[in-house]
């Protein structure tokens, strides 16, 4: 495709996500109190009067007190750390490049704040491989900078992922206005710009970690390049000082004007300088990214903050790349990787999707062809992120737990039982998860010994949440599933619990645990097996380490056929824990707003380690019915009714602490 045709649809997509005269409006009996995520223009709004559903923001009036919702669209979770473990293949690399994924979650206007009663969502598993998420959107009907939502932030941190806002000035033939732009670099009386200082208030009040710059408006001369060069020099100055980042797109040059250039090069270098990366617009060439690499080392930068663009918006796996220009295999690589629009793999799918469905391709996405990145395709053309890429993890500290919940659901479970039958998606409720989806090893380590069973998540079952790791197919030889890469210390009183059920045939399960790296990439863990009881219903089981000492690096589990034939095994949860830890309840549960069954609550945090907060309705038979959860302290819940006879309706919070033990709850009556 013509490279200038394929950079305007780039800015036709994000410019048209939810054209104002598509745009949907929100229930009226909810308009006032459903929150959303936020948008603002810089400073002046269009003319005219916005789509049903808009609302009109000057981010340069914006002040976190005057916020009303803020305390559902602030990020709880900090930025985790993360360690890179002997990676699964011996072409993935560590230390080289890198992933930036530019993703649109939701519409820029009328996106809830803290997930929707739909399981439909692009509940994304596999952040062990990207480095840098932004949160994409913004539109010249709706809005220009886009916060993102909460949860998609408490996600990313968890996972130890960095999350950027966006700026937007799309093209004059998209309903771009130069006059944005000025507005964005405009100075105060002090010579200062006052719209870089808000946006990283923004950020910090919010909770995420920076902003991507695309400035595509085109018009512009050698004095606004200036005022663009001045603007992003000081939102990194600033954004810096309180720990956040600042990425430049290739669109803008130094003298002002819209010119894509797809390499490093005098017409943009100074905007590289001036931020803290460059994503490279798609019109590169091999040579191009060489002599990009080699001038980003020149300046004294790593080759590897230069994000090669890749649109797979369109076509996802199926793109014809040039891969050894980004990512050689057998050689140093190029530069890093800025994957445009992966969300493709949930869009592409018909509208009858599942979950199910959304991971599978999320899988093959990710890991590639084979499904294992242990043992990658060599004749797949897609180069899959865990070909190249060495994943990473967060598991560092004791107590850890996961029940494999993936941020959506068809119902929710909790101790196997439903206690939701509405579909739900929340993000801030995903669990850290397996950074290698799936390594599956079947007797003699390198796959040659028996039949692979499919893996992947599961949500017909699960123990909590709304999903469970389902390992379905022939097991004819022991077959080893690599759970997660740790580094967890081993104390005297150290256990796992390991939450499983068999739903077919007969399986004789074993836990394993590594105490130290495997020799070489791609190979297996030096596991020691331990003995776990068979069964057929939900059951956790608590091993204890005898005899380990150091530092656990890898569970997993063993899985045998005791009988022959397919199985269909369930693995609900994983705890690695001493003692069992109750966290404290939050306190002052109220009602802050309610407009008939539309209510917004808040309440005091609870002291030390929270996971999340739970929501329930008591029925009037004594039944409790699960109607969310979240990582902030405040949340919205909508479309409530009155049970027959029922005056008052009675909600129970509890914290959720990282074992996944629950406080007693508070309370709070609503009058019908």
């Amino acid at each position: 495709m013509n490279p200038t045709r394929r950079t305007v649809l780039l800015a036709a997509a994000a410019a048209t996500m939810l054209p104002a005269s598509r745009a949907t409006a929100a229930p009226k009996a909810a308009a006032a109190l459903q929150p959303y995520a936020s948008y603002w223009y810089p400073d002046s709004l269009p003319s005219g009067s916005p789509g049903t559903g808009i609302t009109w923001r000057s981010l340069k009036s914006w002040r976190a007190a005057d916020d009303p919702d803020l305390a559902f669209n602030a990020a709880s979770v900090p930025l985790a750390p993360r360690f890179t473990p002997t990676p699964a293949n011996p072409t993935a690399r560590s230390g080289q490049a890198r992933i930036q994924s530019l993703v649109s979650f939701g519409p820029t206007s009328s996106n809830p704040s803290q997930g929707a009663a739909t399981a439909d969502y692009y509940a994304f598993a596999h952040w062990a491989y990207v480095d840098e998420l932004v949160f994409w959107g913004g539109s010249s009907g709706e809005g220009l900078i886009l916060a993102p939502n909460a949860p998609i932030v408490d996600a990313a941190h968890r996972h130890g992922v960095p999350v950027l806002g966006n700026v937007f000035l799309p093209p004059v033939a998209y309903g771009g206005q130069l006059r944005w732009t000025r507005d964005l670099v405009q100075k105060d009386a002090a010579g200062r710009y006052p719209l870089a200082d808000r946006l990283v208030a923004v950020a910090a009040a919010y909770g995420f970690d920076g902003w991507f710059v695309n400035a595509e408006t085109g018009g512009g001369d050698s004095a606004l390049g200036a005022a663009m060069l001045g603007f992003v020099r000081e939102l990194k100055s600033l954004a810096a000082a309180r720990g956040q980042r600042v990425t430049w797109y290739d669109s803008m040059t130094v003298n002002g004007s819209v010119s894509w250039q797809g390499a490093l090069n005098s017409s943009n270098q100074a905007f590289f300088e001036a931020a803290d990366d460059m994503f490279v617009d798609f019109r590169w060439t091999a040579s191009s990214l060489a002599s990009s690499g080699t001038r980003a080392e020149q300046l004294g930068r790593s080759r590897y903050e230069l994000w090669a663009g890749v649109d797979v918006e369109a076509s996802g796996w199926n793109k014809s790349v040039n891969w050894d220009a980004i990512v050689p295999s057998g050689r140093t690589q190029i530069t890093s990787l800025g994957l445009y629009r992966p969300e493709w793999t949930r869009n592409h799918l018909p509208a009858t999707r599942t979950p199910e469905d959304f991971h599978a391709a999320d899988d093959r996405f990710w890991s590639g062809r084979s499904l294992d990145p242990s043992q990658p395709d060599a004749t797949d053309s897609w180069r899959a992120p865990a070909v190249s890429v060495a994943d990473r993890s967060t598991v560092t500290a004791v107590p850890f737990a996961s029940v494999f919940n993936t941020g959506h659901g068809l119902r929710w479970y909790e101790e196997g039982t439903v206690t939701s039958d509405r579909p739900w998606n929340h993000l801030g409720l995903q669990d850290r998860l397996p950074s290698r989806q799936w390594v599956v090893r079947t007797e003699g380590g390198d796959g040659s010994g028996g039949a692979r069973p499919s893996v992947g998540f599961d949500f017909a079952d699960a123990w909590r949440g709304g999903s469970s790791v389902l390992v379905d197919g022939e097991l004819d030889a022991p077959t080893v599933l690599d759970v997660y890469a740790t580094r967890l210390p081993i104390g005297g009183d150290t256990v796992v619990e390991l939450t499983h059920r068999t739903d077919a045939g007969a399986v004789n399960v074993e836990l394993a645990v590594a105490t130290g790296e495997p020799g070489s990439a791609g190979s297996t863990p030096p596991y020691v097996y331990l003995p776990v009881n068979s069964v057929n219903d939900w059951q956790t089981a608590t091993v204890r380490l005898t005899g380990l000492t150091g530092t656990i690096h890898a569970l997993g589990v063993r899985l045998t056929a005791a009988e022959g034939g397919p199985v269909r095994w369930r693995l609900g949860g994983i705890a690695v824990r001493e003692a069992v830890e109750t966290p404290a309840a939050p306190t002052g549960l109220r009602v802050t707003a309610a407009s008939g069954g539309d209510l917004r609550l808040a309440w005091n945090p609870a002291p030390g380690a929270v996971r999340h907060c739970t929501l329930h309705r008591v029925l009037p038979d004594g039944t409790r019915r699960f109607l969310g959860g979240t990582c902030q302290s405040a949340y919205f819940v909508g479309g409530l009714q009155p049970e027959q006879g029922e005056r008052a309706a009675r909600f129970e919070l509890r914290a959720v602490g990282e074992l996944y033990t629950s406080s007693a709850p508070v309370s709070v009556t609503h009058t019908w």
